[in-house]
């Protein structure tokens, strides 16, 4: 005679089971572990299995779904309740910083240093190309970039935004805005666009150099090469810094489209998207910082010698901190 096992006898035979693992699931979902007595605790993973063991049972013979999705949910929460370590938010975040980020932006190291070989080497294009001829000057930056600084402007009027105590509304902090949102623009395409191979990612962090050396030479042809880098890296090591961690996670991205391995591109992307996520999660908070230096420091600190050192800082403290923090 076959054996048919029918939904409701499935349950009785072993609901007793399930109601006691769902009472010390609950008990422990609300004080700890560490509030069930030493028998609870020994019977704990015991009951857990024998949910699984049901689970797996309910899903071969085909039971009702109801059931099904009772067993799936009980055996969650059981899971969840032996496996999963509570963690508060400020745990959580302290966890982030302090481990999970560093670790990410090491596991894409590779990727991290070829995306500022490609934003120095725009640097270094941008510097010889303007430093030649300053009529690449306007072809490299946009008029909205520019902020009305180019070929014709004497050294006077570019030290005057140097070194101008300003406020909100002057042709500085509309300069420093315009900087900021293009970075921030250029780090977030960057990114995105890493899904289409990585390309485009190269070529606006390449873009971004060219800007980058292309200001610099300007400057350097008026006397002021010393001055404009202090006021460009006190707040440009923070945000161009985040320009390159986003390009390493968009180029990481290319990366597991055009080569997932062994997996298919969902899984590649499943697999590693964690990692690459928090990269790009570091990446806003540089900018924020970036925001901060930028609107603050650079504001209240009007001498080169103290802008470089503010700037020297903040290199030394993200190279340690992406280097060694979360190694324990």
């Amino acid at each position: 005679m076959p054996l048919t096992l029918k939904s409701q006898e499935f349950r009785r035979e072993r609901e007793a089971g399930w109601l006691e693992l769902e009472t010390l699931v609950s008990q422990a979902q609300q004080h700890g572990l560490k509030s069930l007595p030493t028998d609870a605790l020994r019977r704990f993973p015991l009951l857990y299995r024998s949910a699984l063991s049901s689970l797996s049972v309910a899903r071969s013979i085909a039971l009702d779904r109801a059931l099904l999705a009772y067993l799936e949910d009980l055996s969650l929460r059981a899971f969840l309740a032996l496996y999963a370590r509570p963690v508060a938010i400020g745990a959580a975040i302290r966890e982030f910083l302090a481990r999970s980020l560093p670790r990410a932006v090491r596991s894409i190291s590779v990727h991290v240093w070829i995306a500022l070989g490609t934003l120095a080497v725009g640097a270094v294009s941008g510097f010889a190309l303007v430093n030649t001829d300053e009529g690449w000057y306007p072809v490299i930056i946009p008029a909205g970039l520019a902020g009305g600084r180019g070929p014709g402007s004497t050294r006077e009027e570019l030290r005057k935004v140097l070194f101008a105590q300003t406020h909100s509304g002057s042709s500085l902090l509309a300069f420093a805005n315009a900087l900021f949102s293009n970075n921030t623009l250029v780090s977030l395409l960057a990114f995105g666009l890493g899904i289409l191979g990585g390309i485009p990612t190269l070529l606006l962090t390449f873009a971004n150099g060219l800007m980058v050396g292309a200001f610099m030479a300007l400057h350097a042809h008026r006397g002021l090469g010393r001055d404009f880098t202090g006021w460009l890296l006190i707040h440009g090591v923070t945000e161009l810094g985040a320009i390159v961690i986003f390009s390493a996670a968009g180029l990481r991205l290319g990366e597991l489209v055009l080569f997932p391995g062994r997996y298919s591109r969902t899984d590649a992307l499943s697999l590693h998207g964690g990692a690459i996520g928090e990269t790009a999660v570091g990446g806003v908070l540089m900018l924020l910082a970036a925001a901060v230096l930028e609107g603050v420091f650079r504001e209240a600190v009007a001498n080169t010698d103290q802008r470089l050192t503010i700037a020297f800082a903040t290199f030394l403290f993200w190279t340690l901190y992406f280097c060694l923090a979360g190694r324990r």
